[in-house]
């Protein structure tokens, strides 16, 4: 007897790109990918804001970051402080450290380049989608090698963490509030903010940027 296939959840996706070719390219490469389904489209982050309150079932935004009037960067920050369920991808050909800081400030959950191939962007909208981060390895490589670390926390290796330390830095990477992150835990929001006191200063960290930075240096989050 053979056993039905479970079918893959579907993951409804928003692109933004300026250049309607490169929307289609995106699609046409997507399309072999059966749980991942381009719902929506825009080329402006104007369109993008007004077609969304019509689609609440977007779960990733795919936004590119250099457009005219509005960035991807602005379009990201509109997204999450409207609708804070929707993930959001930046696709870019640079990844210098400063727009790289300001896509994570922004609400960014990953950063691939152009030039990625459909694995790699496909692994990627999966990924954000399921509450984590995803960095190409030059994004990657771009943060690590600009922390903002003392010499001497460099020299050594990642302070070491309590259990539920590291279970808070988990959460707060997946950008859950210190709500969230007290009904998750079942602890109070008090006891939250204190291990989070506690991991911004082990860390020497300033941000939650720079704590994520650390935390990937360190590979203490995936």
């Amino acid at each position: 007897m053979t056993l039905p296939v479970p079918e893959l959840e579907t993951i409804p996706v928003l692109l933004v790109d300026d250049h309607p070719v490169i929307v289609e390219g995106i699609k046409m490469m997507l399309r072999p990918e059966t749980d991942l389904q381009v719902v929506l489209q825009a080329h402006s982050g104007a369109d993008a804001l007004r077609l969304l309150p019509a689609h609440p079932e977007i779960r990733v935004a795919v936004l590119d970051l250099n457009m005219p009037e509005m960035t991807g960067v602005e379009l990201a920050r509109a997204i999450r402080t409207t609708w804070p369920t929707i993930r959001v991808l930046i696709l870019s050909m640079f990844h210098d450290h400063a727009t790289v800081a300001e896509v994570l400030e922004a609400g960014g959950s990953g950063y691939i380049l152009k030039t990625a191939s459909r694995a790699e962007l496909s692994t990627a909208i999966r990924q954000v989608a399921a509450g984590q981060n995803y960095f190409s390895q030059d994004v990657a490589d771009t943060l690590l090698q600009n922390l903002q670390i003392p010499a001497s926390i460099q020299a050594r290796r990642a302070v070491e963490l309590t259990g539920r330390e590291q279970e808070i830095l988990q959460l707060i990477a997946r950008e859950y509030s210190n709500q969230d992150i007290a009904e998750a835990l079942f602890i109070s929001e008090r006891t939250v903010e204190t291990h989070r006191r506690n991991l911004f200063t082990k860390t020497n960290s300033k941000s939650v940027v720079g704590l994520i930075q650390y935390a990937l240096r360190y590979k203490l989050i995936p």
